[in-house]
């Protein structure tokens, strides 16, 4: 479809030419309703074009419009109940002569042209760092916020310090793997990890980490609540488990190898942005591409 570009004095009409026209009467959006016509804006960073970075949209899963203020959910922990789902407020925003100013607590002010691709997706374009956000229109009721776990899952790993094993099942053989206790995948990227063999219940401070390896995570063809995720230990192999999400605060994952299954409890919330503050750690959003393998084994 052809896109049409919020310039200073034009207002895109085409995409929205079924939900504008009530009989033979054609209404003209604002800018203004466009960006408040959905609750929550997907941010799908995938999609991203251009060479260069706005760290406020980088790090967000969704952003939101609201009587002059921008949320966002910068975590997947508590996405969905966090501000009503809305996330946090990271500043506030105006739509002043076509364009859309995002003012952000700590970053600065940002204009973006608006370019409308479907009544329910659209782009924000900054010429001066030439890039461009792909958004996804969704109503809250509506957005699925179980399924962006999922899609984002390796961000995910990355939002506590350090995942406790709670639960070893009683079923399957003795494996090695039996023996480590704790994981943490670096938010530095999205193929670094850290296992330890120390005891439970131990300060996250005071862990011990053996081992430091590679990691990654597969789709599985037919599931979408499903992933694979191998773990490559340097010099010593690779392990592989079926992980699932149990909550935004447990893992389960599922040894193929030896059939157990484990329960990792997250320890030590990381908060990417908090209101009014700038992140005390900071990680570097990429673009995932993952890979689609087959089920290798049906769980009993």
């Amino acid at each position: 479809m052809r896109t049409l570009m919020y310039t200073i004095s034009l207002i895109v009409f085409t995409v929205f030419m079924s939900s504008c026209y009530q009989g033979s009467d054609y209404y003209q959006p604002t800018l203004e309703e466009v960006m408040t016509d959905y609750d929550i804006w997907y941010v799908n960073y995938n999609s991203t074009t251009g060479t260069g970075n706005i760290p406020m949209l980088s790090k967000a899963f969704t952003i939101t419009f609201k009587q002059g203020r921008v949320y966002a959910n910068n975590n997947l922990v508590g996405i969905g109940q966090t501000g009503n789902g809305y996330g946090i407020q990271i500043g506030t925003y105006n739509t002043q002569n076509g364009y859309l100013i995002i003012n952000h607590d700590t970053d600065g002010s940002y204009a973006f042209e608006v370019i409308a691709d479907t009544p329910q997706s659209i782009r924000l374009y900054n010429s001066n760092h030439n890039v461009t956000y792909f958004l996804e229109g969704y109503h809250a009721s509506q957005f699925d916020f179980d399924q962006v776990f999922y899609d984002n899952i390796e961000y995910f790993l990355q939002e506590y310090i350090a995942w406790e094993k709670t639960y070893t099942s009683q079923e399957g053989t003795p494996n090695e793997f039996d023996n480590e206790n704790y994981l943490a995948f670096t938010p530095e990227n999205i193929t670094t990890f850290y296992s330890s063999k120390d005891n439970p219940g131990m300060a996250l401070d005071d862990i011990i980490w053996d081992y430091t390896g590679s990691y990654e995570v597969y789709d599985v063809n037919g599931y979408d609540n499903l992933k694979i995720i191998k773990l490559f230990y340097e010099g010593n192999g690779y392990e592989t488990f079926e992980l699932v999400v149990l909550n935004d605060g447990t893992i389960e994952l599922y040894h193929v190898d030896s059939g157990t299954t484990y329960e990792f409890s997250g320890r030590g919330f990381i908060q990417y942005k908090q209101p009014g503050k700038k992140a005390t750690t900071e990680r570097q959003r990429t673009k995932v591409h993952r890979k689609t393998i087959e089920r290798s084994s049906v769980k009993k």
